[in-house]
């Protein structure tokens, strides 16, 4: 290669440098949400196999663009109550007023409390949008990376192996009954698997046909039955971390037996 075009080259080189080197330290600092692709479109989180805690949080990562300082630098977020389903105070606790940056860090987090206390959420899900605001510290340049949309529920799905083993008919409340007594959220269609979970049906079975007893024997597991009103023979069947979320046990009057009463007003058996 002839001399000339070497010095071209080199000369070209470093100016495209010197130019990509001003636009990184010259540019304006701005924040902006770190959405994996899976986020993008929306968080999806749920209770349905938890239902005993009454909260959770979901850590929005919001991200420094530009150059990291040694102080902290503040930004601000607010949820878009027009365009959001879930309810302030119902659903999810209020923003506080300013979230930050901290002092050599490139990364802040806002950090979205949701809460397990409304029964509807077993029918349906609500979604939480929240964006950003720019404050004199941080900016918010690209308007399509400020928004982050949580989408959350307690709902549970019949699954495909409910009807292979004994466990009809279907329910949310009989399903969420089994995840609680034996600890599983799936079970296998493999008829090698019957031992074992027949063994999680016959659970099942013994709680459904003693809750009381159920109860006594598991107080590790924080539930209680409690009296609808005094001398009721109706019980609240509920976790003590999170008393909100109640099922009605109810006495048949023509066996003597206690069912538990699903989403439909029916005995679970």
């Amino acid at each position: 290669m002839k001399p000339y075009i070497i010095i071209l080259l080199a000369v070209i080189s470093l100016a495209s440098c010197k130019k990509a080197e001003e636009m990184k330290f010259d540019h304006a600092a701005n924040v902006y949400f770190d959405l994996r692709d899976g986020d993008r479109d929306s968080i999806v989180r749920t209770f349905a196999y938890t239902p005993t805690i009454p909260q959770d949080t979901v850590w929005l990562a919001a991200r420094l663009s530009g150059i990291r300082t040694d102080v902290a630098r503040t930004f601000t977020a607010r949820i878009e109550t027009d365009s959001s389903t879930a309810k302030s105070g119902l659903h999810y606790e209020a923003l506080k007023p300013s979230y930050s940056i901290p002092a050599g860090k490139g990364v802040g987090y806002i950090p979205l409390v949701i809460y397990n206390k409304d029964k509807e959420l077993e029918n349906r899900a609500v979604s939480i949008i929240v964006k950003l605001n720019g404050t004199s510290d941080l900016g918010i340049e690209n308007p399509y990376i400020i928004r982050a949309k949580v989408v959350f529920s307690a709902k549970l799905e019949k699954p495909h192996w409910w009807d292979t083993w004994p466990l009809p008919p279907y329910s949310r409340t009989k399903h969420e009954l089994f995840i609680l007594v034996t600890g599983q959220t799936s079970m296998s269609t493999d008829g090698l698997d019957a031992p074992k979970n027949l063994y999680y049906v016959g659970l099942l079975s013994t709680m459904l046909n003693n809750p009381f007893n159920w109860v006594a024997r598991n107080p590790l597991k924080k539930y209680v039955l409690e009296e609808v009103t005094a001398g009721n023979t109706d019980y609240y069947f509920y976790n003590t971390n999170n008393p909100a979320k109640k099922t009605l046990l109810r006495k048949n009057t023509q066996n003597g037996k206690y069912y538990f009463i699903d989403e439909n007003g029916n005995e679970v058996i």
